[in-house]
């Protein structure tokens, strides 16, 4: 894993081609300042070993994470963020909320395998993602946006 410089301050580091993995790529905008982070990461795993290749790029650490949306797969990484404000939509903040309450396990997610099987590839991609849960929490936005897509493509044009 590794980022790559893609223009001027913006930096990407790819997802996994994997589908079975539901690893998100996430991005960094980076200056003298601090960085941005563009989403979490899939797991508190993922995080650091986004946060190793950061290092490995000499980018500095994040003192903001964006969340793109409040899928798993976008914001479950975020409690090895310590310190970072989470910035999204306000959508996403009753939402996460309530993913927030959920009893996560290993073993709770195949109960609700097993009572809903249709969520199966999603539950199971989240039980190769989180090894253990002791550190594991769900974190909502801390400042909230009503950001329109216009409105976060006018912010990245001018960062």
């Amino acid at each position: 894993m590794r980022f790559h410089h893609l223009a001027g301050r913006v930096w990407l580091c790819p997802g996994d081609p994997d589908p079975e993995a539901v690893q998100a790529g996430v991005a960094v905008v980076a200056d003298e300042r601090g960085s941005v982070m563009i989403d979490a990461g899939q797991s508190p795993a993922h995080a650091r070993d986004i946060q190793a290749a950061l290092s490995a790029a000499g980018l500095p650490r994040p003192r903001w994470l964006v969340y793109t949306h409040h899928h798993w797969d976008h914001v479950w990484g975020a409690c090895a963020w310590p310190g970072v404000e989470i910035v999204g939509h306000e959508t996403a903040v009753p939402l996460l909320r309530a993913e927030a309450t959920r009893p996560w396990s290993h073993r709770y997610l195949d109960e609700q395998v097993r009572a809903n099987p249709r969520l199966g590839p999603s539950f199971r991609a989240r039980t190769r993602a989180v090894h253990s849960w002791e550190d594991f929490a769900i974190l909502p936005p801390t400042r909230a946006e009503p950001m329109t897509l216009e409105q976060a493509r006018s912010a990245v044009e001018a960062a």
